[in-house]
């Protein structure tokens, strides 16, 4: 495993992460893709498609407040929140000057019926009068996330839509040199939370507690976004309890899995798990529970390589009725791998619940995460998760936090 020389900040002296280039070679796959798929236009509405052919961040705290308009065969189009319109015009200097625009929005019918669609209108007028304007508008547009007023408005300004998310999930499926870099530094930043939660793991901490620790050290540590420091104690940790910043005080003897998704560098997603015992050793149970959790983690990891495909990799997982579900769908996001890239999940994803059937195919350059679980029903045990990237002949884990067993943290000693 290679580790990185380097970390995120620009330096005159060192070949680093090249954003430039970045934003460059993931525009030029986008408008491959489009071409391929047969689409001239797509308007954008998701923040990370919008990233990628832009390389422009922005809020998105409510649908569609910003958008773009990117096209096959010219420069993208940005429709930017006001205020922070006038930021970007100054900051980013790659988009062209008669490419910004300031967006509509109607804050998702939160201000009324009659305004939605008096707002919906302007907008729909505005992105068809600069269709109109590269001679697109009689061509199907591609839209990866409208709500209903959305695409209300477009079919009255006779605008034809088509999905655009088969064309923007094939271009980023595979990542580049660069992109892969900046996952590779979301996890080194991810180890300085990790270190922190160690620390702060003992008996009579509540999980909320152990959540703040980690919140502060992943930011200090320069995380752009935090999703979530996913704390579960004890029962909680199997089956996984889904719900995340309980009061529940640790005590001794309890598995604790940790999860650190969506921990970003440049926009770029980890989901990293690792299971600790707090207060003692485990016992021989316990350790059980993990060495199995390992193995199956493990069993997946050495199936993926280029040329294997998901339906290979999702037979490794154990099936969902061996813990007693009626479904596979059941332990969809409990025994699974996905891709990892500006959004948690991207293509490919291996699954039982339908990757026999709809296989896809690994390529070098895909950045996965893995995760499984193995336990007793509500009393303990054991989750994992690694992050890679594929290579030529396999897998690199790019994830570095010790994985072989359960991390004893806050034991107490006697005499």
């Amino acid at each position: 495993m290679q580790k990185l020389p380097f970390a995120g900040a620009g330096l005159n002296w060192q070949d680093r992460i090249n954003f430039s280039r970045m934003r460059q070679e993931r525009l030029a796959k986008a408008q491959a893709a489009m071409k391929k798929h047969g689409i001239a236009a797509c308007l954008l509405c998701r923040p990370d498609n919008v990233v990628y052919v832009t390389g422009v961040r922005g809020p998105g705290f409510v649908p569609q407040l910003r958008y773009a308009l990117a096209f096959a065969e010219d420069a993208p189009i940005l429709y930017e929140e006001g205020p922070t319109l006038e930021h970007n015009r100054l900051n980013c200097s790659w988009i062209k000057p008669e490419n910004w625009r300031f967006s509509y929005t109607w804050l998702g019918g939160a201000i009324g019926p009659g305004a939605t669609r008096y707002e919906s209108k302007k907008w729909a007028e505005g992105i068809k009068n600069d269709l109109k304007e590269k001679g697109l508008d009689k061509e199907k547009l591609g839209v990866d996330m409208l709500d209903e007023a959305g695409r209300f408005a477009l079919q009255e300004a006779g605008i034809e839509i088509a999905p655009a998310m088969p064309a923007l999930t094939e271009a980023r499926r595979i990542k580049t040199e660069d992109e892969i870099n900046c996952v590779k530094i979301a996890c080194a930043i991810c180890d300085v939370g990790w270190q922190a939660l160690y620390e702060v793991l003992k008996p009579g901490v509540r999980e909320s507690e152990v959540i703040a620790a980690g919140m502060q050290a992943l930011y200090r540590a320069g995380a752009e976004m935090v999703m979530a420091v996913a704390v579960r104690s004890g029962p909680n940790c199997f089956p996984v309890f889904h719900q995340i910043g309980t009061d529940r005080i640790i005590q001794v003897g309890d598995t604790v899995i940790i999860d650190l998704p969506g921990i970003t560098f440049m926009g770029y997603n980890t989901c990293y798990y690792r299971t600790f015992i707090v207060g003692r050793k485990p016992t021989d149970k316990e350790k059980d529970w993990h060495k199995r959790c390992h193995e199956q983690l493990y069993a997946v990891i050495n199936a993926i390589k280029p040329g294997a495909t998901t339906a290979d990799v999702a037979r490794k997982f154990p099936s969902a009725k061996e813990w007693g579900y009626e479904a596979e769908e059941q332990v969809m996001l409990d025994h699974v791998s996905h891709g990892l890239g500006l959004s948690l999940y991207e293509e490919p994803i291996a699954h039982r619940a339908f990757s026999m059937e709809h296989p896809q195919t690994y390529e070098k350059g895909m950045v996965m995460a893995v995760e499984t679980a193995f336990g007793e029903p509500f009393v303990g045990g054991s989750r994992l998760e690694e992050d890679l990237v594929v290579t030529d002949t396999g897998t690199e884990v790019i994830t570095r936090m010790p994985v072989e067993e359960m991390i004893v943290a806050g034991a107490m000693t006697l005499g």
